[in-house]
């Protein structure tokens, strides 16, 4: 099983959007089970869950404190990816949640402010060496600043190639509990989440190879 922790410093980012909407992509490839942990005490994650009326994914209702217990029991389950919503400002909860983690997924906003959070959280992951990738998101077309956003992060780590857009259609589709991969599968949205996914699978098989590579040589 591949843990997957998605964490922004600022509120605002589309965290919890993206936890659903990549749980979903997933389960729609064959990827499954999937599993989500919300463990934002807003708990935006959880009442979307309670509004579908799909089977898929799964939520498994975990408590931070027994969160390492709890993905032993996923993997016997045969869970193939559990992906966990955070909340933005609870540092050293976060902290002993990222170690935990294949990779940590940072979704931002492409504005000053959002890129000056990251930099705390980026420090925390380099000195744990924790694999992790920022995906921009609610990206305007053909503005500038979103490259310039991607160019500056790429200076403190790997950005995902796939950028989510700034699209009514990702909120709007969550009210009922359902997502916009499921409302149009042929939409933008939907090509833009199938790509966003094999960005981070793609980054999560690295980051494998890269570890056995540590153990045979260490």
């Amino acid at each position: 099983m591949q843990t997957i922790v998605i964490n922004s410093q600022k509120g605002g980012s589309g965290k919890t959007t993206l936890c659903a909407h990549l749980a979903v992509q997933a389960e729609l490839l064959g990827d499954g089970p999937i599993f989500l942990i919300d463990t934002d005490p807003q708990g935006t994650l959880s009442t979307w869950h309670e509004k579908r009326e799909a089977e898929v994914p799964q939520r498994a209702d975990v408590p931070l404190a027994g969160l390492e217990a709890g993905l032993q029991l996923l993997r016997q389950h045969e869970a193939q990816y559990c992906i966990i919503d955070t909340a933005p400002t609870r540092t050293d909860e976060n902290a002993a949640l990222f170690r935990l983690a294949d990779i940590v997924l940072m979704p931002i906003r492409p504005s000053p402010s959002d890129l000056w959070a990251a930099a705390a959280t980026v420090a925390l992951l380099k000195e744990a060496n924790i694999p992790f990738l920022f995906i921009l998101t609610q990206a305007k077309a053909n503005a500038s600043i979103t490259g310039q956003a991607a160019a500056a992060l790429s200076h403190y780590g790997p950005v995902a190639e796939t950028f989510i857009a700034d699209r009514i259609s990702y909120a709007s589709a969550m009210t009922d509990g359902r997502t916009a991969i499921e409302l149009a599968s042929k939409g933008p949205a939907a090509m833009e989440t199938a790509s966003l996914w094999k960005n981070i699978k793609a980054c999560l098989h690295a980051s494998m190879q890269n570890s056995a590579k540590g153990k045979r040589y260490g």
